[in-house]
């Protein structure tokens, strides 16, 4: 089998892709080949009759060629490939369509307890169409069995990960894909809970593809069989390493544009530093009562003075926006998409990341209305990374919650209560930057209680000036007075203690990649 084409032979099981830990898994048999779950090196089974196959594996490590005693070809003898040890399961659709049966059960409970066993992440190359009818319900009610050991391995801080092949179909897909951590799928692979032949007649052939599943919100990523094998690399080294340390908050990004020349601050103006304030205290330094005061020193962030400039400056499509923080603040970094429940957002960004040579999730607002699906997927990002043990860093940038009669009908409300709950339970470590807008309970939803920070070009309101100024019976022109008597500044919210501090600014411009090498406390 050749994991980064995604195709399998049969004879040959999946211990032959990598040399995990040692000289390398062998397996020989007909049909599907037989279960193994082996580290050591030279491990070798031989059986009939099951659609599934296991092995443990390394993802990321050479996997092209004939496989011999030594491991695949293009492995020198006697070295060990450099990659995440994992337990692999491959299914052999040319067996009976790689159908779900009790030996197949058999197996698939074997996997799951060795990874458990070994504190090894599952990796799961599907192609199935479903139960096996010949075995009736003792072939269905492996799904059940499938799904517990699921369950298990997910509650023991495993990750899970499905590569979905043509076809993924029935309960394969249901109990087994569906239910991963992380769905990849290769092109065009035939993606749905109906197979071909029992579909409505008239039903869209499109919507069983990989390519729906993604915009459905049901699959992370359609991945090129090329990519393969260096996607699920990724994926494993992201998912794998737990830490216990909180994400430090990124840096200020500088305006796309260079601000005005000669701008000055205005009377009232303070500046903060990025260590924690005293709850309450007030961590700014006024000007004198001169008339013109003295500008900051230039590596300080400049303030706003007034709530509207505050509300000015975070709505500025010169600010950098959250695709800019990522990009300096991660040296790679794997997106997980959609809520699975039918919907994407693509106004949150969500994913996996490496920062300084740590694992941290992220959740980040990309400045529009966030849609259900957007707070459902960030729950998800989350409850997964809370489970396995990795930190979390959220970015806030919305004007508020999508509050449209759609919104409604797709469950904004729970969305919205969901991930509240989740924050506030969540046992690793979160950490939050305010970025922009911070709309209502839109945007808190997304804050780290008691670890919140804010740049400079930021604000964060109970109710956008607006709306606030048209609940009070206010004329329109009174919005900026509203935005003053709100407290929504930056300075104003270290002052509120709804912040820890402002972060200080970066040393580099958006579009450059490298980190500064001190961060805030």
């Amino acid at each position: 089998m050749d994991t980064a084409a995604g195709t399998t032979t049969a004879g040959t099981a999946v211990g032959t892709t990598t040399a995990a830990t040692g000289a390398g898994t062998t397996t020989a048999g007909t049909g599907a080949g037989a279960t193994t779950a082996a580290t050591g090196a030279g491990a070798t089974t031989a059986a009939t009759g099951a659609a599934a196959t296991t092995a443990a594996t390394a993802a990321g490590s050479p996997q092209h060629g004939e496989a011999g005693a030594n491991g695949p070809a293009d492995t020198p003898p006697g070295t060990t490939p450099a990659g995440t040890p994992a337990v692999l399961v491959s299914f052999e659709f040319g067996f009976l369509g790689g159908s779900l049966g009790e030996r197949a059960g058999d197996r698939l409970e074997a996997a799951y307890t060795y990874a458990r066993e070994h504190r090894l992440p599952v990796v799961s190359l599907i192609a199935t169409g479903g139960s096996r009818m010949q075995e009736g319900m003792r072939a269905l009610t492996q799904l059940q069995r499938v799904a517990r050991q699921s369950a298990l391995t997910g509650e023991a801080g495993l990750p899970q990960i499905a590569v979905l092949r043509d076809p993924t179909t029935g309960g394969g897909w249901a109990a087994l894909g569906a239910g991963a951590d992380i769905i990849l799928a290769l092109p065009d692979a035939q993606v749905g809970f109906a197979g071909s032949r029992v579909r409505p007649p008239d039903a869209d052939p499109a919507a069983y593809t990989a390519e729906s599943q993604v915009a459905a919100g049901s699959v992370d990523a359609v991945v090129h069989p090329d990519d393969l094998r260096d996607t699920l690399a990724l994926w494993l080294a992201l998912l794998t390493t737990p830490s216990t340390a909180p994400a430090p908050p990124p840096h200020a990004l500088p305006p796309h544009l260079a601000p005005d020349e000669g701008r000055r601050p205005s009377r009232g103006a303070g500046l903060y530093p990025s260590a924690t304030p005293p709850r309450g205290a007030t961590s700014h330094h006024a000007p004198s009562a001169a008339d013109e005061p003295l500008p900051p020193p230039p590596t300080a962030p400049l303030l706003p003075t007034t709530g509207w400039e505050a509300v000015q400056r975070a709505r500025s499509p010169q600010r950098p926006r959250a695709e800019a923080y990522l990009d300096a603040y991660f040296s790679r970094r794997a997106p997980l998409r959609g809520d699975r429940a039918g919907g994407t957002d693509p106004g949150v960004l969500c994913g996996f990341g490496e920062h300084e040579g740590r694992t941290i999730a992220y959740a980040a607002q990309c400045g529009t209305p966030t849609r259900p699906a957007g707070y459902r997927t960030a729950t998800r990002l989350i409850r997964l990374a809370d489970r396995l043990g990795i930190p979390v860093l959220t970015l806030i940038d919305t004007p508020g919650a999508a509050n449209d009669a759609e919104a409604e009908r797709q469950g904004a409300g729970p969305a919205i209560a969901a991930l509240f709950t989740t924050v506030a339970t969540a046992l690793t470590p979160l950490t939050t930057l305010l970025i922009g807008e911070g709309g209502s309970g839109g945007a808190l939803a997304l804050a780290a209680p008691d670890h919140t920070w804010a740049t400079p070009d930021s604000y964060f309101s109970v109710i956008a000036p607006e709306p606030a100024t048209a609940i009070l019976k206010r004329p329109q022109e009174q919005t900026r007075t509203t935005a003053d008597e709100l407290r929504l500044r930056p300075q104003d919210l270290v002052e509120l203690g709804v912040v820890r501090g402002i972060v200080e600014p970066a040393t580099t411009r958006p579009d450059q990649t490298t980190r500064p090498d001190d961060t805030p406390t």
